[in-house]
């Protein structure tokens, strides 16, 4: 729940517009809030559907966790919806790790448009 949970605040953030917001549910991304900001700046997003998380699996000491997501445009340089899933990780809650390292984030988004 706590992975869909990301997922459906990520989407959120973007119905907003508030970008940087959304940048930093990410981990792993190297590009800047305002890199990040332009790759949707024109879309004007209408909702999104959240699937059912699959399987957790673990490797190297991490969670993952793919979350499908549906992401519907209103209006904007594209209307129509993109469909897909977002991978999301964690670390294991071993000694030594952070809170924040424990937290789930995005580290793949694997999109396409579905009409």
């Amino acid at each position: 729940d706590a992975a869909m949970d990301v997922v459906a605040q990520f989407a959120n953030l973007l119905k907003a517009k508030r970008y940087a917001e959304a940048h930093r549910l990410w981990s792993g991304d190297t590009v800047s809030d305002a890199n990040f900001a332009k790759r949707f700046a024109g879309y004007e997003f209408g909702g999104a559907a959240i699937g059912k998380p699959g399987a957790v699996e673990g490797a190297a000491g991490s969670l993952y966790v793919d979350v499908p997501l549906r992401l519907f445009f209103a209006k904007g340089d594209y209307t129509g919806s993109l469909t897909g899933k977002m991978t999301l990780r964690r670390v294991n809650d071993v000694p030594g790790s952070t809170a924040e390292q424990r937290r789930w984030h995005i580290v793949r988004a694997d999109l396409r448009p579905a009409d």
